[in-house]
C-alpha cells in the first residue's frame, strides 16, 4: 500500500510539480509523455488497492484472498517489466518528438516574434533553463528568462535530452524498487498461504 501511494505521489509530482508541469497548458505539449505518467499514477492506485486486499487476506487468514493477491502482484510485476522495456526502447523516440515540438515553436517564433508563441517558447526556456537551439546570435532575439546568464545559456535541444534522460532514470530507479517490493510481496503471500493451509 505504501509503495502504491509512493508511486502515485511520484507520478503526480512529475506531472504537476516537475519540469513537465510547465508544458501542461501548451497546445503543443507532449501529451504522450503525460499519458505515461497517468499510467504510472493508475498503477500506483492499483497497487494500493491490491495491498489493501492483501492486508484483508492476511487478517482473515483467507487462502482465496492471498491467492488473488499473489496473482494481482504477478500481473503488476509483468506490467512493470513490460513498461520498463518499452520506456527503454522508446526513449530515443520521445526525445526526438519533444525536440521536434521545440523546433516547431522556435520556427513559429522566428516567423512572428510578437505572436502568441512568445509565451510558449518562454515557458520552455524557463522550465529547461536554456535559450535557443543554435548560436549566440540567434539567442539574442529570443525571450529568455532573466535568471539565465547568456554566455552560459545552453542549447535547448541538449537540455530536452538531459531532462528526459534524468526523468527516465528516476522512473527506472522507482520501478526497480517497486519491482523488488512486489517480489517480496509475492514470496510472503505464498509463505503465509502455506502456513494457513498447514
Amino acid at each position: 500500500q505504501l509503495a502504491g501511494l509512493a508511486v502515485i505521489a511520484f507520478g503526480l509530482w512529475l506531472r504537476f510539480g516537475g519540469v513537465l508541469a510547465d508544458f501542461a497548458s501548451d497546445k503543443k505539449s507532449p501529451e504522450y509523455v503525460f499519458m505515461g505518467l497517468y499510467v504510472l499514477v493508475g498503477a500506483g492506485a492499483l497497487m494500493t488497492t491490491v495491498g489493501f486486499f492483501g492486508c484483508c487476506g492476511a487478517a482473515r487468514e483467507s487462502q482465496c484472498l492471498l491467492g488473488a493477491f499473489f496473482a494481482c502482484l504477478l500481473v503488476i510485476f509483468a506490467a512493470e517489466v513490460t513498461a520498463g522495456v518499452f520506456a527503454f526502447i522508446g526513449k530515443k523516440v520521445a526525445i526526438q518528438e519533444v525536440q521536434k515540438i521545440y523546433e516547431d515553436i522556435y520556427d513559429d517564433y522566428m516567423k512572428n516574434p510578437g505572436g502568441k508563441v512568445n509565451r510558449t517558447i518562454y515557458r520552455y526556456h524557463l522550465a529547461l533553463q536554456c535559450c535557443g537551439k543554435d548560436n549566440m546570435e540567434q539567442q539574442m532575439g529570443l525571450p529568455c528568462p532573466e535568471s539565465i546568464q547568456m554566455p552560459k545559456a545552453s542549447n535547448c535541444l541538449v537540455e530536452i535530452q538531459n531532462v528526459i534522460d534524468s526523468s527516465l532514470h528516476l522512473l527506472g530507479i522507482v520501478g526497480i524498487a517497486i519491482a523488488g517490493i512486489t517480489i517480496f510481496g509475492m514470496i510472503f503471500s505464498m509463505v503465509l498461504c502455506c502456513v494457513i493451509r498447514n
